[in-house]
């Protein structure tokens, strides 16, 4: 059913495993943040990708090893901006700088993400936010929580007292897609009280989760910058589908989570 997202059944053992996987994003999250300061100047693109990819292996030293030992059998996920399903058993899904970009142009909006995914649902997931210094997490089957606070989302009912949000799949995306955001964005700047454009999308999620704001959407997508969110609000009792109200999967074209009450809403302006 649209709204909801389907997941394996987390165990026991996951519990413990989550909590490790916290560790590692945190102990990768504190590597990155002594990397922050100065915005980083860079001429080509060469350049840019070089500045990006040393964020990344930093996380990664960090990040590889500790998840490769909690869950040896594993499958690992290289590249964060690939979409669609996956293979057959378990997967690490890994953004070790969810918002590189803006790392880079010391803009505070990053994080670092571990997503376990088991036949193709997300079974644990943990972000961590170094600049803040918040966690969350998620546990199919056991809730959302931020520090280990239990999260809810928005009671809102009436999406015009909304504050929505979106983001930039990833760049170069297609013009078809491009012109598609646009066209979202105008809609929901009539149809919702506040619209923020912005990266990262997964930090986005974290606030419908948190019940901070009430709807998210986007087009295309990764599995990397949307899993964790999705796991995120879906445990803290929000709606996952689809813009046009269809079960969402990492296959979809377009995703949207939000709070129950408004979600129908969105669906009918994003409807395009």
């Amino acid at each position: 059913m649209s709204g909801t997202l389907r997941t394996t059944g987390a165990t026991a053992s996951d519990a413990d495993l989550l909590a490790q996987t916290v560790i590692a994003v945190r102990e990768a999250g504190s590597a990155l943040r002594e990397r922050f300061g100065d915005v980083v100047s860079y001429r080509t693109r060469e350049e840019l990708m070089s500045a990006l990819a040393g964020n990344d292996d930093t996380a990664l030293d960090i990040l590889r090893p500790a998840l490769t030992r909690l869950r040896p059998d594993a499958g690992w996920v290289e590249d964060e901006l690939d979409g669609g399903a996956l293979p057959p058993g378990e997967w690490w899904v890994v953004d070790p700088a969810e918002g590189n970009v803006n790392h880079l142009h010391a803009l505070p909006e990053w994080a670092v993400t571990a997503t376990l995914v088991r036949e193709n649902r997300p079974v644990l997931t943990a972000v961590h936010v170094p600049l803040t210094g918040e966690t969350c997490t998620a546990l199919a089957g056991g809730g959302a929580h931020l520090d280990g606070r239990p999260l809810r989302v928005s009671p809102t009912t009436d999406l015009g007292l909304g504050l929505v949000a979106t983001s930039q799949a990833r760049p170069d995306e297609d013009e078809k897609v491009v012109r598609r955001v646009g066209s979202s964005i105008t809609a929901m700047l009539f149809d919702a009280l506040v619209v923020r454009t912005a990266v990262p999308a997964t930090l986005h999620l974290l606030n419908v989760a948190a019940g901070r704001i009430d709807a998210f959407w986007q087009f295309a997508g990764a599995r990397a910058d949307l899993l964790p969110g999705a796991l995120l609000v879906t445990e803290a009792g929000g709606r996952i589908s689809d813009t046009e109200g269809r079960p969402w999967t990492p296959q979809s074209e377009s995703f949207l989570a939000a709070a129950p009450g408004v979600h129908a809403q969105a669906v009918s302006t994003l409807s395009l």
